[in-house]
């Protein structure tokens, strides 16, 4: 990821608020800080400086850098979330823990073996070249060094309908592979000790759970935040999204690679 031009932001302000109430403050990606203590599970981070790649308003990097002691870059493409990042990491005091970047889509701007660890979540499901990305995160990496990511992903059948639909719903360009397909692609970028983890089912019910509360009490709130139109629309892409987690076609998951030392 190169340094910033001309980029179309998506989150504005009411969007971003209305993901922070369905999974918590700094968060624009599901399950939150406990999503966050499972992608890096078993890894000591004290003192070693991660990097996370698409750090959206960083309450990923703040949990890195509060519960496990990491030193961490943020790497996001919207200056508004960037922005927003900062704010919360120096109320939170750690201003001198971690740094907000913000980019474009392109090679990391890092030296190379410069990093302990890379970490992620959901920010590679729109990625076409993920062989090209994985290759720079490899690149960027110390040896030794950890690639770990939660993802969205899909299953081993065509899209049906209802994937297609909710794809529109969502409103971005998706472009999802297998988790099958990660772990080839993370071997075929040379990373090794290779670990893949299916999450569709345990999401599954969190999103379920979401929806719910979507219809209950978090339905005044969402409307506050974005209208009524808008409201509807998110219940909408969430009963949607529902759909296609019961029937398999969206598997969100975990992976993860070592850089050969």
């Amino acid at each position: 990821m190169t340094e910033p031009d001309q980029h179309q932001d998506e989150y504005h302000d009411a969007i971003v608020g209305m993901l922070e109430l369905i999974w918590g403050r700094g968060f624009m990606s599901p399950g939150g800080p406990e999503n966050v203590r499972m992608t890096v599970r078993g890894l000591d981070l004290r003192d070693k400086l991660v990097l996370d790649i698409g750090s959206g308003i960083g309450g990923p990097a703040l949990v890195l850098a509060q519960e496990f002691g990491a030193r961490v870059i943020g790497l996001d493409l919207e200056e508004p979330l960037v922005r927003r990042s900062r704010t919360y990491a120096d109320e939170a005091g750690l201003t001198d823990r971690i740094e907000f970047r913000q980019v474009t889509p392109g090679p990391i701007s890092l030296d190379d073996a410069s990093i302990d660890v890379v970490f992620s979540s959901g920010a590679f499901a729109q990625v076409e070249d993920k062989l090209g990305m994985f290759r720079d995160i490899h690149r960027v990496l110390k040896p030794g060094g950890v690639f770990t990511c939660y993802d969205w992903m899909k299953g081993e059948e065509p899209y049906s309908e209802d994937m297609h639909y909710w794809f529109k719903l969502e409103d971005l360009s998706y472009a999802l592979e297998t988790l099958e397909a990660h772990g080839a692609l993370l071997d075929a970028a040379g990373f090794e000790d290779i670990e893949l983890a299916d999450d569709q089912q345990a999401y599954r019910n969190l999103c379920r759970g979401e929806y719910e509360q979507m219809q209950g009490p978090l339905k005044a709130r969402m409307i506050e935040l974005l209208g009524r139109a808008q409201q509807e629309h998110f219940l909408e892409n969430w009963r949607a999204m529902v759909v296609v987690l019961d029937n398999g076609e969206l598997r969100p998951g975990f992976y993860r690679g070592t850089k050969p030392a």
